[in-house]
């Protein structure tokens, strides 16, 4: 039983670390497109190419997130990651502790 929770533990923490780098990434996003950035920067790019395919599916799925020249995909983004962080803390936790 203790290598499953160790197990566990691993992938929870990769999982959770994922999540608040990629929380990170969606902020960053959103500042950018608050100033005007260079477009051919690699870090610019780079944060384009890592947020954009997600806010476009969100478009997508939800149009009523683009109102009035206001995208709210993002907000809708990062809401589901610390769902998703909280949510799979509690599961972790009573998969290990019960």
């Amino acid at each position: 039983m203790p290598v499953f929770s160790s197990l566990i533990s691993a992938l929870y923490f990769v999982a959770d670390s994922v999540l608040s780098l990629y929380f990170w990434i969606v902020i960053a996003s959103v500042v950018l497109s608050w100033v005007n950035p260079d477009p051919y920067n690699p870090i610019v790019r780079a944060i384009r190419n890592l947020t954009e395919p997600v806010f476009y599916r969100v478009r997508k799925w939800l149009p009523f997130t683009y109102v009035s020249g206001l995208d709210f995909s993002p907000f809708l983004i990062v809401l589901a990651i610390k769902f998703a962080q909280v949510f799979l803390g509690q599961l972790v936790r009573q998969l290990l502790y019960s």
